[in-house]
């Protein structure tokens, strides 16, 4: 069953909302003093974040929109569905039982996990717009009965306590500023004993904010990502435990990719298949995007969003590149009994 609590869902923006949409956006991140000027309004920005570039993700990535452990001998999609592949054996469910999916997107992990366990998924997510998508996706797939969709702000999910067997995240808790908050929220909706994953965008230990240069990069990810505040290994930790989770591990998964092909290489490597997601495909794009945009076959501010997302990728591979930046912080939890 597919359900919105939200009522009906709706397409993406209009042509002549995108200019205002995008204008919004960066006056919020523009004027903000500080972290919690974005961070209060993390519902909002993510919202529009997703209704500005959902599409572009989809052009550029498939309809699984996070990394991945790659691996030189897999397609971008197997490295993909192996590194969801991944929640769905540390879940540890099976048919019968009920999972919950933070910031699902348009449910490309939701689709793997549950074809691989056999349990009955249900999607959490805020955009409206990625919600018709996943909802299109999962009939398509023949998951329609399978899976749920629940149009909310997953800070307060609109279910029972200890609703779920188990849950997990793919690199979408980084939208929530109060991260205590979101775990404890994740808690509440879990049986006691559940198991929790999730792969969060961390700064690694080597992040040293009094470098300009880091600082530089960091505010980039944030900006072009919808992230208010990227956190540490440590508070993303202690965040954990303070909901009620007992720690099984925590660790960055980016080492185990193989050495040729980084985590980051979809946005850096270049070759013809993958020429939109790279630096020069991206650049290409944004001139393009900008042509359009004059004759009127894009709508106006549709280059401004281009751009948005060029500079967050450009952050994401120096940060990758020089090591302060993870998107693949692995947490396997439980709650306690």
């Amino acid at each position: 069953m597919q359900e919105s609590t939200q009522g009906q869902r709706r397409p993406g923006l209009a042509r002549d909302e995108v200019k205002s949409t995008i204008d919004d956006y960066n006056v919020t991140w523009d004027s903000a003093r500080t972290k919690a000027d974005v961070g209060h309004k993390y519902a909002t920005v993510t919202t529009q974040f997703y209704n500005l570039v959902t599409d572009f993700y989809e052009i550029g990535w498939g309809r699984s929109f996070h990394f991945a452990v790659m691996r030189q001998s897999e397609s971008f999609k197997e490295s993909l569905d192996r590194h969801d592949q991944h929640i769905a054996e540390r879940l540890g469910v099976g048919a019968g039982k009920k999972v919950i999916d933070f910031g699902c997107g348009v449910g490309g992990p939701m689709r793997v996990i549950a074809r691989a366990t056999g349990a009955h998924v249900t999607g959490v997510n805020i955009s409206a717009y990625q919600l018709s998508k996943a909802q299109k996706y999962n009939e398509q797939a023949g998951l329609g009965g399978q899976t749920a969709l629940i149009e909310t702000d997953f800070m307060k999910v609109p279910v029972e306590d200890g609703t779920f067997d188990a849950g997990y995240a793919v690199e979408a808790l980084c939208h929530a500023f109060d991260k205590k908050g979101v775990f404890t929220e994740i808690a509440r909706v879990l049986k006691p004993g559940s198991v929790f994953c999730s792969y969060e965008w961390c700064l690694t230990p080597l992040y040293d904010d009094a470098n300009p240069e880091h600082r530089r990069i960091r505010e980039g990810i944030e900006k072009g990502n919808a992230i208010a505040s990227l956190c540490t290994y440590d508070e993303i930790k202690e965040a954990v435990l303070a909901a009620g989770f007992e720690l099984i591990d925590a660790k960055d998964r980016t080492p185990e990719c193989d050495g040729e092909v980084p985590w980051y290489s979809p946005l850096a490597d270049l070759s013809l298949r993958t020429l939109v997601r790279t630096g020069a495909g991206r650049t290409i794009t944004n001139a393009l995007t900008g042509v359009l945009e004059r004759v009127g076959l894009a709508p106006k501010g549709t280059r401004a969003v281009s751009t948005l997302l060029n500079g967050g990728a450009d952050a994401l591979v120096a940060g990758g590149k020089i090591g302060i930046f993870t998107p693949m912080y692995f947490v396997h939890a439980r709650k306690k009994a």
